[in-house]
């Protein structure tokens, strides 16, 4: 590779022999975080394996032991329009059914998933993750609505849970044990092992005929769309209503606590 070359955010390693593309997150250095870069290419991503018939399931993880994806960044600027009655969300096109995708998607989560990282999370069939994992949504403590990312996680573990991730922001985080006793994780690995075993999982599912498969995965997608797509209409508008200014977001982020209780 040429050491001037630019590090792709998203890497594809596809198995033509299994059939298991595996997608990695690819900014360590940010702990996964999604700038506007990121977000086209996994888009770009998600609209390329759609067309790859040799793909038959995937694998989401995130580069380094840290984050699997710790969401937006921070340092990301988002131009707004000046209506009040709208609010655009970079990442609402970054998970693969917003891609119009319907191949089934394992996600292998290693160290922080986080506020953004359920756009990701929330659109995949389900997770597997190591000891070291844990879950937690922001959005409030620096003065935001979760919405989005609420609504997307209501669909995978008790509204008790969700709530309590959503509203607790930075001080509290779900571990993995606790995360896999509500079944938003639906096997827990030690540590370092969840690639594997999410990519053992996706290559068995991509043994089975593709169609069959699918469909399946259409299938429970429609079976919670109702609600999803009513606390999905209502976003935009909650955000625009709750959401603290950019300055005081700023400064509730500077100020926010460092310590955080592990359940």
């Amino acid at each position: 590779m040429d050491p001037g070359a630019a590090v792709s955010a998203v890497l594809v390693d596809a198995d033509r022999d299994t059939g298991v593309a595996v997608v990695t997150l690819n900014r360590p250095e940010r702990l996964n975080a999604i700038d506007l870069a990121m977000a086209d290419e996994l888009v770009s991503t998600w609209q390329e394996l759609r067309f790859d018939d040799t793909v038959r399931a995937i694998v989401l993880t995130g580069a380094g032991e840290r984050a699997f994806c710790t969401g937006i960044d921070r340092d990301a600027v988002v131009p707004q329009p000046s209506s009040p009655y709208a609010q655009d969300d970079p990442l609402l096109g970054v998970g693969p059914k917003a891609n119009d995708l319907w191949k089934p998607v394992v996600a292998a989560v290693r160290g922080m998933a986080c506020g953004g990282a359920f756009y990701l999370l929330g659109e995949a069939e389900f997770v597997i993750a190591d000891t070291t994992a844990a879950f937690f949504d922001p959005h409030t403590t620096y003065g935001m609505v979760s919405a989005y990312e609420s609504v997307l996680m209501a669909q995978r573990a008790p509204y008790g849970e969700i709530a309590r991730m959503a509203l607790m922001g930075t001080a509290e985080r779900l571990s993995a044990r606790r995360a896999y006793e509500v079944g938003l994780v639906s096997e827990l690995v030690p540590e370092g092992g969840a690639l594997q075993t999410a990519t053992a999982c996706a290559a068995v599912v991509a043994g089975h005929p593709a169609r069959a498969v699918e469909g399946t995965v259409r299938a429970l997608w429609a079976a919670s769309e109702a609600g999803r797509a009513q606390g999905v209409a209502q976003a935009p508008h909650l955000i625009a209503l709750g959401n603290a200014t950019a300055e005081q977001q700023a400064r509730l982020f500077a100020g926010r606590g460092r310590e955080y209780r592990s359940r």
